[in-house]
């Protein structure tokens, strides 16, 4: 019975990740994480508690029964006795295959599923929206804890800890569909005014320091992009913009929450970021979904913060840290 279950589960395991991969449906790592946890260590507990001592049981009671056997050979002065019972011993106490593939890789599970939850959590650069900053193709770590301590899966946060500041690169769920994590870089905190008009960031009415940096060539799109080093407040980073380009932000009315602190016009956008909500912008500024498209973030929503690029198949000089 215990194998056919554990063949079910594995067979319902094949068809999610499939049906992920395929583009079925948006698969939520999170939450199988959490589900694979629970599945495994109700096979360990089982398997500490009930099979392993029966298995332990019945080697035991067929020790006893071949020691009984020879005792009453020898009392009828038979010392020589054929056969060995060790090796069915030994086929009683070994784990079966369904336990070796589900209490058995408990223990490393649940390492996975603290150290991602709590501490790193591992992300690849999907799009060019934080261009120059992270490229297509980056493995970066999010630190987890940087912005307080959340129960995983449903993101509630339950120690805090630093608050997001301007400048901050940060991992979130997207507001329009939280089963999509989304990178951008935080431009406005709560209670400040951000404006993006002309293609020029200001903030609290104060222009954000930028400086040419030359061209940057995106090898992506084979094309050389005008870049500048921004200053937004303690963090230097390089942004692109294109001036010859014309930012559309679609149809009035915006419909996203609190769309009331925005103002519209042909030259951009002026928000009002709300308490608790933050507004982020792709550093690639004219080929970035953002708030200016899509509304603000709120913390709820926050994962961590991101600060290392691990890995980088097709280019390891990427590796290192990032601002």
């Amino acid at each position: 019975m215990m194998s056919a279950l554990t063949v079910a589960l594995f067979g319902a395991l094949a068809v999610y990740l499939g049906g992920w991969y395929v583009g079925y449906w948006i698969g939520n790592f999170s939450l199988l994480l959490m589900v694979l946890t629970l599945v495994t260590m109700a096979y360990w507990l089982a398997e500490r508690f009930r099979f392993a001592p029966a298995r332990a049981a019945a080697a035991q009671a067929l020790a006893e029964q071949e020691s009984k056997r020879r005792a009453t050979l020898a009392s009828q002065g038979i010392t020589q006795v054929d056969g060995d019972v060790e090796a069915a011993r030994q086929r009683l106490l070994a784990q079966p295959w369904w336990m070796d593939w589900t209490a058995g890789l408990f223990p490393v599970i649940l390492i996975v599923f603290l150290l991602r939850s709590f501490l790193f959590e591992p992300f690849k650069i999907p799009s060019g929206s934080m261009i120059p900053t992270l490229l297509v193709g980056d493995l970066i770590l999010v630190n987890k804890f940087h912005y307080g301590i959340r129960l995983p899966v449903i993101n509630a946060k339950i120690i805090p800890n630093n608050d997001p500041q301007r400048g901050d690169v940060v991992v979130f769920r997207y507001p329009v569909d939280p089963r999509v994590d989304y990178i951008k870089r935080v431009v406005g905190v709560p209670g400040d005014e951000v404006a993006y008009q002309n293609q020029t960031l200001t903030i609290n009415g104060k222009p954000v320091p930028t400086q040419s940096e030359g061209d940057y060539y995106d090898e992506d799109s084979i094309r050389y992009a005008p870049k500048f080093g921004e200053q937004l407040g303690s963090v230097r980073h390089s942004i692109l913009v294109n001036p010859k380009s014309t930012p559309y932000y679609g149809p009035e009315p915006k419909t996203f929450p609190q769309a009331d602190a925005c103002r519209y016009s042909a030259e951009g956008v002026v928000c009002k970021v709300p308490a608790g909500h933050y507004f982020v912008m792709g550093d690639n500024r004219d080929n970035s979904q953002d708030s200016r498209y899509w509304g603000f973030v709120p913390d709820r929503n926050i994962v961590g913060k991101a600060f290392l690029v691990w890995m980088n198949f097709g280019n390891l000089r990427r590796i290192g840290s990032f601002q």
